[in-house]
């Protein structure tokens, strides 16, 4: 049976850029959920639907031939035979994101994907990062980290990646993603039993030597 290493945290915390790393020094797997949300927000659009009408959502969810690679340096997502990995950073399905995450139904058909996909995986290990993993996709999953820092460590980060953004934009749009996507799961505060990783005071290295030791301590893996 294929580990899960579930890693939640909001966004601007590192999460997919720590867990791509801890994967490949592991020699695990790699699901970022985020993409098929995107993937799944991008697929309702080009049906012409609308993202808010939930009814439409389900029905694009029903029908969503999402493929997802677990290879942490193949970031392919495809829906069908299109390759949608550039299309779904676009800023039109960004704003529609949201709203197909916060339909209830459709969280539950895309974790039951999620669980499948690290079921059949054929790696030891899969590190899963999204927004409610440690909770509802995993809540038995051998490790169980909550990857956090501090607001404006996570936006200044953020405004580094998106060269040429103003750094007061960019702080208000996480804040309005993390209030948006907070609404529907409690990603700010660590359940119990889920270790919490602050990177507020670390670097991009120490993130990772950090996630690193929770997993070695938890599951007793030892890497080079």
């Amino acid at each position: 049976m294929t580990d899960f290493i579930a890693i939640d945290g909001p966004a601007g915390s590192g999460k997919s850029s720590v867990s791509k790393a801890v994967a490949r020094t592991l020699g695990f797997g790699y699901l970022d959920t985020g993409s098929a949300y995107r993937a799944l927000a991008w697929h309702v659009l080009d049906r012409g639907a609308d993202t808010a009408d939930a009814a439409a959502v389900l029905d694009a969810v029903a029908d969503f031939p999402v493929r997802l690679g677990l290879d942490p340096d193949d970031r392919t997502v495809r829906v069908g035979d299109v390759d949608v990995t550039d299309a779904i950073r676009e800023p039109s399905v960004s704003g529609a994101v949201s709203g197909v995450a916060r339909v209830p139904e459709v969280r539950d058909q895309v974790n039951r994907l999620f669980r499948t996909l690290v079921a059949e995986a054929p790696y030891p290990a899969v590190v899963v990062e999204g927004r409610d993993i440690t909770t509802v996709v995993a809540p038995d999953a051998p490790v169980r980290i909550l990857l956090t820092a501090a607001p404006e460590v996570r936006a200044a980060r953020r405004a580094g990646e998106l060269a040429g953004e103003n750094a007061e934009t960019v702080a208000a749009a996480l804040h309005k993603r993390d209030a948006s996507d907070s609404a529907v799961v409690d990603f700010l505060n660590a359940a119990e039993g889920v270790e919490v990783v602050d990177s507020t005071e670390l670097d991009f290295t120490q993130t990772i030597d950090a996630v690193l030791a929770v997993i070695e301590r938890t599951r007793g893996v030892h890497h080079g």
